[in-house]
């Protein structure tokens, strides 16, 4: 096992410098720079740009160099710690990012978790009993969920909550608290916010699970040894939760690595519905701006955390499943 984490941390440093390669590749193929935005949005509002102010515009953001050497000036400045300066916020990337991961790793991790905590037992309820009303009343659940945009979702809660509740799910806080010094009143406003954005990307997520986890589970049922544990009187429970179980959730435990990075991206459309202060609007709006350094640089940290994650699902299917070993025996 430790051979195994050796290479893998081997692979991941690879992995990291061709991704880095391909996101600067990708940055870098708009035809324009951030300085072209910046100066059509000056002549939009009628001001007159001259051809020296550009050049010295593209030599302040370094854009006056050609990509191979940005980007190696890049990433010298990542393995310093320097992520570079965002060109829209005029501010340190580390710092854009640093003061948005927080809030976006605790409404990802939460959403994780309830996504698993809602999604396997009604799997497995759905394989126990199907064809049951239980089973169809899931199953249409489930299509209708995978069918249903997050951000769609976001905007029908937001407006229920308004309608029956009166409370305005949009934001970190409600207005008379965004700008109040911090207090219980503050903290308890913050959460029933928080609330809202973790049960919709939860939701976003769960119904497909569902179906995946009914579908192994099913398939482990129909087994041989599951008949033959049956015909010998095993108890239904004890066999359902220590055998078919085990087995049929190893490609869910597969997948939970690359759920965070995938929530964190994925979420982006609806964090900017419910308009919190989280990476994945902030990745957006670097694109759209081409702030090449600050999409970059969330590229990778969202590069790390799949990677990451990938290694967590290994390491997670070998306990849950002692029968996969990375290592070769004799």
């Amino acid at each position: 096992m430790v051979g195994y984490a050796i290479r893998r941390f081997l692979y991941m440093i690879i992995l990291m410098v061709v991704i880095s390669i391909v996101s600067f590749i990708i940055i870098q193929l708009p035809p324009s720079d951030y300085v072209d935005i910046k100066v059509a949005q000056l002549m939009a509002q009628g001001q007159v740009v001259a051809e020296a102010e550009i050049e010295s515009l593209k030599r302040l953001y370094g854009l006056d160099r050609p990509p191979v050497q940005q980007f190696l000036g890049w990433v010298w400045r990542m393995l310093q710690g320097d992520l570079g300066r965002s060109f829209k916020f005029e501010q340190p990337v580390a710092d854009l990012i640093m003061e948005r991961l927080p809030l976006t790793l605790a409404i990802n991790l939460l959403a994780t978790v309830l996504v698993y905590a809602i999604a396997v037992p009604i799997g497995i309820y759905s394989a126990t009993h199907q064809y049951s009303i239980g089973d169809y009343a899931f199953t249409v659940v489930g299509f209708m969920g995978i069918a249903t945009p997050g951000f769609l979702l976001a905007l029908a809660l937001m407006l229920l909550l308004e309608n029956t509740l009166g409370f305005g799910a949009g934001g970190l806080f409600s207005p008379q608290y965004q700008l109040a010094e911090w207090s219980v009143d503050k903290v308890l406003d913050m959460m029933k916010h928080l609330v809202v954005a973790i049960v919709v990307e939860a939701l976003a997520g769960t119904a497909g699970l569902i179906r995946v986890m009914r579908g192994c589970l099913l398939d482990e049922l129909s087994k041989p040894y599951v008949v033959t544990a049956r015909s010998k009187g095993l108890d239904e429970q004890k066999l359902l939760f220590k055998y078919p179980i085990r087995i049929a959730i190893n490609p869910i435990v597969s997948t939970i690595g690359w759920m965070l990075p995938g929530i964190v991206s994925g979420g982006a459309i609806v964090e900017i519905v419910l308009s919190l202060p989280t990476i994945g609007p902030l990745i957006l709006s670097a694109l759209t701006s081409l702030d090449m350094y600050l999409a970059g640089s969330a590229v990778m940290v969202l590069a790390f955390l799949t990677i990451i994650g990938s290694f967590v699902s290994d390491i997670l299917l070998v306990i849950v499943d002692p029968r996969i070993r990375y290592e070769k025996t004799n």
